[in-house]
């Protein structure tokens, strides 16, 4: 049985009251499985990224639960809702969110010592990570040496450090041209594979279809969800 790794049960969110209250999801059931990566797509303003920050547990819903690896966000302190952001959850922006000041190790290995790791025992972690996205030699280096894609592979890194299992990502190759954006999502369906989770948040079908499943979103509500074909059947000499 696959293992199950966020569920969004009945989740609503609204914003203002009265005459200036505004719905921006409405109702949303969604699962996520281990290895397994989930596109959501639709027009600006549906609630795509809404979904995103309330799924990572940044947001609180107005009503409905989100469940991380078995746990009840709206049953968690805030103390302990932190610690399941850094332990269990990634998160990949489309703007990367680098400290500039900090090496790429020292980037990728934040969420760690923010959890308390010693430098020294975050170091190898952080560069287990930063091998799986082929930056291994970049380590030293800072955000200002790096192209985009190379920054947002950084950012990746980032999302999976420690093994975290789940990895929410938002239009992260919408500053990116078209190669360097195939690699970054190459680079997300690798981590998957390997066993994470993922939340893809785009407008582009072709990223979508890096995906196990897009859901379209429409007016905070899901409207609609479909299985993608291998990549390999839309794009000549593209693999998974």
């Amino acid at each position: 049985m696959t293992e199950e790794l966020l569920r969004l049960d009945g989740v609503s969110m609204q914003y203002g009251t009265g005459e200036t209250r505004v719905t921006a999801l409405s109702g949303i059931d969604l699962t996520v499985s281990r290895g397994e990566l989930v596109a959501v797509m639709g027009a600006s303003g549906s609630g795509k990224s809404t979904l995103l920050t309330v799924a990572g547990g940044l947001t609180t819903p107005t009503s409905g639960e989100v469940i991380v690896e078995g746990n009840w966000l709206s049953q968690l302190s805030p103390r302990q809702l932190a610690t399941l952001r850094r332990r269990s959850l990634g998160f990949v922006f489309q703007d990367f969110n680098l400290i500039p000041s900090l090496t790429v190790l020292e980037n990728v290995t934040l969420p760690l010592e923010l959890d308390g790791f010693p430098g020294k025992r975050a170091k190898r972690p952080g560069l287990d990570a930063l091998a799986s996205v082929e930056l291994l030699d970049k380590a030293d280096r800072y955000p200002v040496d790096l192209s985009g894609g190379q920054q947002q592979r950084v950012a990746i890194a980032r999302a999976v450090v420690g093994g975290r299992s789940l990895i929410l990502a938002d239009e992260p190759t919408g500053a990116l041209d078209s190669t360097t954006g195939e690699v970054v999502l190459r680079m997300l369906r690798s981590r998957v594979d390997a066993g994470a989770g993922g939340i893809l948040v785009t407008h582009d079908a072709r990223h979508a279809a890096w995906a196990d499943r897009i859901v379209f979103i429409r007016d905070g509500r899901l409207v609609d969800e479909a299985q993608t074909p291998p990549v390999t059947t839309l794009f000549e000499g593209a693999d998974r």
